[in-house]
C-alpha cells in the first residue's frame, strides 16, 4: 500500500489512527498490537507472500538479540552473526544479479540471469534491523521486548522508505504514556504535512516526472535545451517524491504522537556537496555516520585516512541505492566533491556565495542525471550533447508534457487566454514554482508547530487538490530502494 492512494487516505488511515487510541485507553498493549497488525496489513497489502523474507529476518534478529543478553561472554559473536545475515539477505536480493553479470562480463562468459522478487523497502528494513541490534549490543536498550521490536521494524510510516530512526528514540515515545491519549493539536499538524507532502508528490513530481520519462524515451531525439531542461526536471522530481513521501510519512505519524525524524532541509540551498548531505535524507547521512564512518576512523586519524574513510562510505551509499554501475560512480563522484570541499574548505568559504550556490547546484543537477540514466553511456552521451549545444530548440513534446487539466483550467478561472502566446508558458511556471518552494521557504517540518488560518487553508486547498488529481497511484522512486 502506498500514501498516495484512496485506500490508503480514506480508509486505511482513519481506521488505523482511531483505533490506535481506542486501543491505547483500553490498554497500551492493545493499541501496538493494533500498529503492528496495520503495518503487516500495510506492507503486505498486494502480495503477502513478500512478507516471508521479512518475517525470516525479523525472527533471526530477535533471536540474536535475546541470545546476546542471555549470554553476554559470547554478545559480540551474536550482535555480528546477524549483521553478517542481514548484508547477506540483502546482497542476495538486490546485488545477486548485478554480481553474476558484471562476472561474466569481466570473465567473457554468459551467466544465467536469476528470476527473484526483491522484498519491498529490504534496505530500509535491514539498516533499522542492524541499528536495533547495535543497540542491544550496547545496552542502549534496556528491556528486550517482542512487541516493541516489532513495532519498531513494522512501524508503517517508516518501513519502505524511511526515515531512518533510532530505536532508543522509537522505543521511548512508544512506551510513553501520555503519548496514548489523541491529541488535537498532532491530528492538525499531521493532516498539515501529510497534504503538503501529498501536493509535492501529485502536482510536482509526477508532473516534472512525465516531462523526464520523455527526454529519456527520446534520446536521440532531444535537443541540448531538452536535456538541460529534462536534467532540472529529474533534480526537481525526486526531490518532491522523496521530500513529499517523508513528509507524509511525518504527518501520519504525527497524527499517532510519534515524532520521526526530519528527512530534508532544504538540500536545494546548500553551499557545497558536503552542505548538501547535511541537508538531503539527513537520516541515511547519520545512519551511515554512525555504523560506518565513525567506526571506520571518522576524521580522528590524519586528512588522508579521513579521505578513504569518506570514499567507502558514498561508494557503500551509492550502492545502497541500487545494483547499477550508475549508482556506484554517482557515489563516487559524490565522495570526491566531498574530499575536494573538505581540503580547500578554507578557500572555498571566500568564493562569493551565489557563485559557490551556481556551481554546488549544477554538480547536483548532473550527477542526479547519472542516477537517473540507464548506464553510464547514456549519461555521456546526454552530457556531450548538452556540451556541444548545436540545438538550442525547446521540444512540442516536452512542452506538452505540462500542459495539463489543471493548467487548462487555471488559464480559464485566471483568464490567462494571453498565455497560449508564449510558447512553454506552463513549463517555465512549474519550474519557476518549484524552484521557488526549494530556496524560499523553510521545511515544512520545522513549521509543524505554525497553525495558523492561512497554512491550514493553504494545507486543506493542497489536501483537496491534490486527492481529486489523484488519478493514479504512482510509485515513488526511493520505493525501489
Amino acid at each position: 500500500m502506498q500514501f498516495n492512494s484512496f485506500t490508503f487516505i480514506l480508509l486505511f488511515l482513519p481506521i488505523t489512527v482511531v483505533m490506535y487510541f481506542v486501543g491505547s485507553k483500553i490498554r497500551p498493549l492493545f493499541g501496538k498490537i493494533i500498529l503492528i497488525v496495520a503495518s503487516v496489513i500495510f506492507y503486505a497489502y498486494k502480495d503477502w507472500t513478500i512478507f516471508a523474507i521479512l518475517g525470516i529476518s525479523m525472527l533471526v534478529n530477535f533471536m540474536a538479540a535475546m541470545l546476546m543478553r542471555k549470554f553476554e561472554k559470547f554478545s559480540k559473536f551474536f550482535m555480528l552473526l546477524p549483521i553478517i545475515i542481514n548484508v547477506v539477505l540483502l546482497f542476495y536480493f538486490k546485488y545477486w544479479n548485478f554480481f553474476i553479470t558484471t562476472s561474466g562480463q569481466v570473465l567473457g562468459k554468459e551467466c544465467a540471469f536469476k528470476e527473484m522478487i526483491q522484498p519491498i523497502g529490504i534496505s530500509f528494513f535491514t539498516f533499522q534491523q542492524i541499528a536495533y541490534i547495535v543497540a542491544v549490543y550496547n545496552e542502549e536498550i534496556e528491556k528486550i521486548s517482542l512487541i516493541d521490536y516489532l513495532l519498531y521494524i513494522l512501524y508503517f510510516p517508516k518501513i519502505l522508505m524511511g526515515p531512518l530512526m533510532d530505536p532508543v528514540d522509537f522505543s521511548q515515545q512508544i512506551n510513553n504514556s501520555s503519548l496514548k491519549k489523541i491529541k488535537w493539536d498532532n491530528i492538525a499538524c499531521g493532516v498539515k504535512i501529510f497534504s503538503l507532502g501529498l501536493f509535492k508528490k501529485v502536482m510536482l513530481a509526477d508532473v516534472f516526472a512525465v516531462g523526464v520519462a520523455w527526454g529519456f524515451s527520446n534520446v536521440d531525439n532531444a535537443t541540448a535545451m531538452d536535456w538541460i531542461l529534462v536534467m532540472l526536471f529529474y533534480t526537481l522530481e525526486i526531490y518532491f517524491d522523496f521530500s513529499g513521501y517523508s513528509d507524509m510519512a511525518i504527518g501520519v505519524s504525527q497524527m499517532l504522537n510519534i515524532e520521526l525524524p526530519i528527512n530534508f532541509d532544504s538540500p536545494y540551498k546548500a553551499l557545497s556537496i558536503r552542505d548538501f548531505w547535511k541537508r538531503w535524507h539527513i537520516s541515511l547521512t547519520k545512519f551511515f555516520t554512525k555504523y560506518i564512518y565513525i567506526p571506520l576512523g571518522g576524521s580522528r586519524k590524519g586528512m588522508r585516512l579521513t579521505c578513504v574513510n569518506t570514499m567507502v562510505v558514498f561508494l557503500i551509499s551509492g550502492l545502497w541505492h541500487g545494483a547499477n554501475w550508475t549508482f556506484l560512480l554517482w557515489g563516487a563522484l559524490h565522495g570526491i566533491f566531498m574530499i575536494i570541499d573538505r581540503i580547500f574548505e578554507k578557500k572555498e568559504d571566500e568564493v562569493f556565495l551565489p557563485v559557490r550556490w551556481i556551481l554546488t547546484y549544477g554538480v547536483i543537477n548532473v550527477l542526479w542525471l547519472l542516477f537517473r540514466a540507464d548506464d553510464i553511456r547514456q549519461w555521456l552521451a546526454i552530457l556531450r550533447t548538452v556540451l556541444k549545444m548545436q540545438n538550442t530548440m525547446i521540444s512540442d513534446g516536452l512542452i506538452n508534457c505540462f500542459i495539463l487539466q489543471e493548467t487548462c483550467f487555471l488559464t480559464e478561472i485566471l483568464h490567462l487566454q494571453w498565455s497560449n502566446v508564449i510558447r512553454g508558458f506552463w513549463m517555465f511556471v512549474y519550474l519557476i514554482f518549484a524552484m521557488g518552494i526549494c530556496l524560499i521557504p523553510e521545511n515544512n517540518c520545522k513549521n509543524c508547530d505554525k497553525m495558523s488560518v492561512g497554512t491550514m487553508v493553504l494545507a486543506a486547498i493542497a489536501f483537496v487538490w491534490g486527492l481529486i488529481c489523484l488519478s493514479s497511484e504512482s510509485v515513488f522512486v526511493y520505493f525501489n530502494f
